[in-house]
């Protein structure tokens, strides 16, 4: 995650960049965001999509085509698709996932916000997620957009991160330190 006060860099940051200035200029952050949000989704929940974005096996006409098709189906809109095509054609779709990390980093930077990640053992309710974001939002004095992941590994707990700050809580990490300590006691 790209912190708040940093530009984005690499490929993905450069592409981020050109994007966000682009959908700034026509005043389109608000459906970009959407867009990249509704096609990271898809993203996630997709291994086919997945395996299209990252192997190296399919040629840029290939994965230009098949990503089209996707993209007329989640109802992209023309800025976001092009985007994402030319992305596509320029064999750089592995690196969607951080681009659109740090378009929402640039958006919430831009509008007075901060980004935060939170990974908890099983999905958060509203009531949990409420509290957590009013915590982080008097901690740090800013409106806080949160990010939520869930990994079971991690038995219990949370683990937050807001920029290059990261809060773990987690059971895991808990018992682990204790595994350490009984290792050096004993």
């Amino acid at each position: 995650m790209v912190s708040e006060d940093q530009t984005p860099s690499g490929v993905a940051g450069r592409y981020a960049i050109a994007l966000f200035e682009l959908a700034k200029k026509e005043r389109a952050l608000d459906q970009v965001a959407s867009d990249l949000d509704r096609f990271g989704q898809a993203l996630a929940a997709s291994n086919d999509l997945t395996r299209l974005v990252k192997s190296p096996v399919f040629s840029a006409k290939e994965q230009a085509r098949a990503l089209e098709a996707v993209l007329d189906t989640l109802k992209i809109g023309r800025l976001t698709k092009n985007f994402l095509l030319l992305v596509a054609r320029n064999r750089r779709l592995f690196a969607v996932p951080a681009m659109i990390s740090a378009f929402r980093a640039m958006l919430a930077r831009e509008r007075g916000e901060t980004s935060a990640s939170v990974t908890a053992a099983a999905k958060l309710t509203e009531t949990q997620v409420t509290a957590l974001r009013q915590a982080l939002q008097a901690a740090l004095g800013k409106e806080v957009l949160l990010e939520e992941r869930v990994d079971p590994a991690l038995l219990g707990g949370l683990v937050v991160k807001v920029g290059s700050r990261m809060i773990d809580t987690s059971l895991r990490t808990r018992l682990n330190s204790l595994k350490i300590a009984m290792k050096e006691v004993g």
